[in-house]
């Protein structure tokens, strides 16, 4: 097969590619290993089982190749695959071929590691977690049990042409639990085949669909009696087939369903530099999470052709930073403002005992959180965490004579400023970032899929401009933005995303605690 796809192999320098598991779809079971190839990649060529939060994590400036692979769905040759894996080396770098599971257990990872063995292509395997395993464990079944099961067989449900037809006596001689994977449209010749074999016709069996997603679901039934069941109750791929006595066990090992946010799908459209934390909290309550930024944050000082920085912005920033000697209150109204002030600093070599005469004010906790990590503890934090707010509240601590000076992000709130100009305090607003709309992602086709489907729980929104980019990126229609909840922080939040056309919710806190509680009582 390689030698008519692609004649003499590639000559030196080449790339090298990562045959990559991606796991069975929740991200958390995602290796660390596969994460950090993944966000250093070059060029990722996926599967449409690799995983929607997965794909969520690939760079924007990564080149992204889709080849399909899921059922009933239009998808790459394996042949033309290994084609794109050659072309892509050719170009150098770090190629990621992402697949779902594990490449080796039913991935054809092993044709496309003996391809690029053949063609001289440097390349590693990343082993991910085994849907054969890894679902069973989500619907609360153990695939091996003291006194019920002692082993485990893995087999495919799907026969190639050419392939050997399914020993059905020595599968049901074999005993233990019989695991059958891409085995939805054979099941009925799979479960007769071992009835005819001897099999016991009340052995426990199930199809477990989607398994670890917020959609899984599992049929229960008997060897007998699933096929009947399956097409009663609407089985679809993907799903796989699990028969034997361990199936029983699915009730009294169940695990998942007691999480607060089991069953639910959530997207989180902040940047991506600020989501892992309440992505890791709400797939800790057991949520599936789709981080899906719909804003981006360019600092001013780094290039970008997307944003609106020049040179007067940035040497407006530096002359400000050399000169904060001058200033008497330094104003910062996010977690990323403050953070970006600390690497501005780092980055002229700005001595942080220059600080020492200023006083902070900050518009929120997260945004105090990050001063404190660097030494710095706010001097004022207003009870409700709006620009208003701050505001009004500063201009009272202000005294007269005093400079202040605000860094936020371009086009902020006017009514922070509006405050200022109305107690007569002289201050400097100054960009420090811009805020963008990013490139379409592989996640967003799959998004719009979920929206249509109504299959989206709700999406988390922390900004006006995140509503924007929301809508920007997608172009939904009106009925589909009714079709899930919208929980904001902050009342200009909730009121974009509400005359959008969207349920919204308003975070009692201005918070990622003031979130989660709202999904928790959504």
């Amino acid at each position: 097969m390689a030698e008519q796809l692609s004649g003499k192999p590639a000559l030196s320098p080449l790339g090298k590619v990562y045959l990559i598991g991606s796991g069975p779809g929740d991200a958390g079971l995602f290796t660390l290993r596969g994460r950090e190839l993944l966000e250093q990649a070059d060029a990722v060529v996926y599967d449409a089982l690799a995983g929607d939060a997965v794909l969520g994590w690939i760079p924007e400036h990564t080149r992204k190749i889709d080849v399909g692979k899921r059922s009933g769905r239009h998808s790459k040759k394996q042949e033309e695959i290994l084609e794109i894996l050659l072309e892509e080396a050719k170009k150098g770098g770090t190629i990621v071929r992402l697949k779902g599971g594990d490449p080796f257990v039913f991935g054809r990872g092993g044709e496309e590691a003996e391809f690029l063995k053949k063609h001289q292509i440097p390349f590693e395997v990343v082993p991910g977690i085994s849907s054969s395993l890894a679902v069973p464990a989500y619907f609360g079944i153990p695939v091996t049990h003291r006194g019920l099961a002692g082993s485990f067989h893995v087999i495919t449900g799907h026969r190639m042409e050419g392939m050997p037809a399914l020993d059905f006596e020595a599968l049901a001689r074999v005993g233990g639990t019989l695991i059958f994977l891409m085995s939805v449209a054979n099941a009925p010749r799979i479960c007769e085949g071992l009835l005819n074999a001897g099999m016991k016709p009340e052995t426990p069996a199930a199809f477990l669909m989607n398994g670890t997603l917020a959609s899984q679901r599992m049929i229960r039934a008997t060897l007998q009696t699933l096929p009947e069941e399956g097409v009663r109750q609407g089985v679809k791929a993907p799903a796989i087939l699990v028969i034997g006595e361990v199936c029983a066990l699915a009730d009294t090992c169940a695990w998942r369903e007691e999480k607060p946010l089991a069953g639910k799908r959530i997207v989180i459209t902040r940047p991506k530099e600020r989501s892992q934390k309440l992505a890791e909290h709400l797939r800790d309550a057991g949520a599936e999470v789709l981080e899906f930024p719909t804003i981006e944050l360019k600092p001013v000082w780094k290039k970008s052709e997307k944003a609106d920085a020049g040179t007067a912005d940035k040497e407006k920033l530096y002359e400000l930073v050399r000169n904060l000697e001058s200033y008497h209150w330094l104003v910062l109204t996010s977690p990323a403002g403050a953070q970006y002030f600390f690497e501005l600093l780092n980055q002229m070599q700005k001595d942080f005992r220059s600080l020492s005469h200023l006083r902070f004010a900050v518009i929120g906790e997260g945004t105090a959180s990050v001063c404190r990590e660097h030494g710095i503890y706010p001097d004022y934090i207003p009870e409700r965490f709006y620009a208003a707010d701050l505001g009004k509240g500063l201009a009272k601590q202000v005294k007269q004579n005093e400079r202040v000076c605000i860094l936020r992000a371009r086009h902020g709130s006017p009514e922070l400023t509006q405050a200022f100009e109305a107690a007569g305090i002289s201050y400097m607003d100054v960009t420090l970032y811009d805020t963008i709309t990013p490139e379409e992602s592989p996640l967003a086709a799959r998004i719009r899929e979920l929206l249509k489907e109504g299959a989206i729980d709700a999406v988390t929104f922390t900004s006006g401009s995140t509503v924007q980019g929301f809508l920007d990126i997608l172009q939904p229609d009106k009925e589909t933005l009714n079709g899930f909840t919208a929980v904001c922080i902050g009342e200009k939040t909730e009121k974009t995303a509400s005359t959008a056309g969207m349920k919204a919710v308003l975070a009692e806190s201005v918070s990622e605690e003031g979130i989660e509680q709202a999904l928790y009582h959504m």
